[in-house]
């Protein structure tokens, strides 16, 4: 094992760009259009799921309302295009925008919550999202949603089939992935992993704590916001049931299965269970149960995911630590 993390390490570069390159020609290879469709999902959790990692991973703030900047996103993208005639590259940015804000405001009664609470109140404002979408008729449409949103158009390419799309889920997954491994490795990142390992520490050493949470919050809703754009013009049609609290749920629980604090993990865990949800689709409601005994599972042997470290946080690092230096000690008293 030592030896291929080693190897890994080493030829990093190389490894990235046969992954990337068989990322590129893997959807050539004669798959039908309802596979594609099945790719183009893995991807697009790909950046939800990594979303929600960079505040419940990196910062330590449990969120479980992940779903409702999603809906933003998709709600913000088809309103616009489907009435107004305007291109929909910068409404995508826009519906970033608007879902951060969202993300700003919710992260400012919280600041001071962590744990059950923290989530309580995350949950609770990603359904108020949904009922208002649900229940404001005059702009979403209500319970009929809206439909006919229209295809993007890039230089007189349009958008119209699942393969285009892949390549588009693609292209936004490895952006989120690169903006995302340089404000972790910058200042700002640092500051957030310093708050998720001691916050009390982390203001003695001049971090200021309230405002990095609200970036945080307001990074990780940004990325559900531009992927939620994207999915409204992918499926054309969006309706609030979509956007219900066992969505938040199950891009959660790709989030503990892949890892969270890694950037790899995200993308494990969607591959897991978006994997997992079409094989089992054959005995219906009762995958559900397979994702809540895997979880389970999870949580009591590797809680660190599956792409965590053995010696992290998660995985009891800090408590086998604390425990071997009592041993010393004990060894060292006469």
């Amino acid at each position: 094992m030592n030896r291929l993390k080693e190897y890994v390490k080493k030829n990093q570069k190389m490894i990235l760009i046969l992954i990337l390159a068989f990322a590129v020609v893997f959807p050539l290879l004669g798959f039908e259009k309802s596979t594609i469709r099945i790719f183009c999902r893995i991807l697009m959790y790909m950046t939800l799921a990594g979303s929600l990692n960079i505040t419940n991973g990196y910062s330590g703030q449990t969120s479980l309302g992940h779903a409702g900047f999603f809906c933003v996103g998709a709600y913000t993208a088809a309103i616009i295009t489907t009435r107004f005639e305007v291109s929909f590259w910068p409404i995508m940015i826009l519906a970033g925008i608007f879902a951060a804000v969202v993300g700003l405001i919710i992260s400012v009664p919280t600041i001071r919550l962590k744990g059950i609470y923290l989530s309580i109140i995350t949950l609770g404002a990603s359904e108020v999202i949904r009922i208002l979408a649900l229940n404001w008729q005059s702009l979403t449409g209500g319970s009929f949603g809206i439909k006919g949103i229209p295809r993007p158009v890039f230089f007189g390419f349009e958008f119209d089939s699942p393969l285009k799309f892949y390549y588009l889920f693609l292209g936004i997954a490895l952006i989120f992935l690169f903006v995302s491994h340089r404000v972790i490795n910058s200042r700002v990142g640092r500051s957030w992993m310093s708050i998720r390992e001691n916050e009390l520490a982390a203001k003695s050493l001049g971090v200021e704590c309230s405002a990095a949470k609200m970036m945080n919050f307001a990074f990780g809703a940004f990325w559900a916001g531009i992927i939620g754009a994207v999915y409204a013009v992918y499926v054309q049609y969006i309706d609030s049931a979509v956007f219900t609290l066992d969505e938040g749920f199950n891009i959660m629980s790709m989030v503990i299965i892949g890892g969270q604090g890694t950037l790899v993990g995200p993308l494990v865990g969607s591959v897991v269970v978006n994997g997992l949800t079409e094989v089992l689709r054959p005995i219906g409601v009762w995958r559900f149960v397979m994702y809540a005994a895997l979880i389970i599972v999870m949580m009591w042997f590797r809680p660190q995911g599956l792409m965590g470290a053995s010696n992290s946080i998660l995985a009891g690092g800090k408590v086998k630590m604390k425990a071997t230096g009592k041993a010393k000690r004990k060894e060292t008293t006469p």
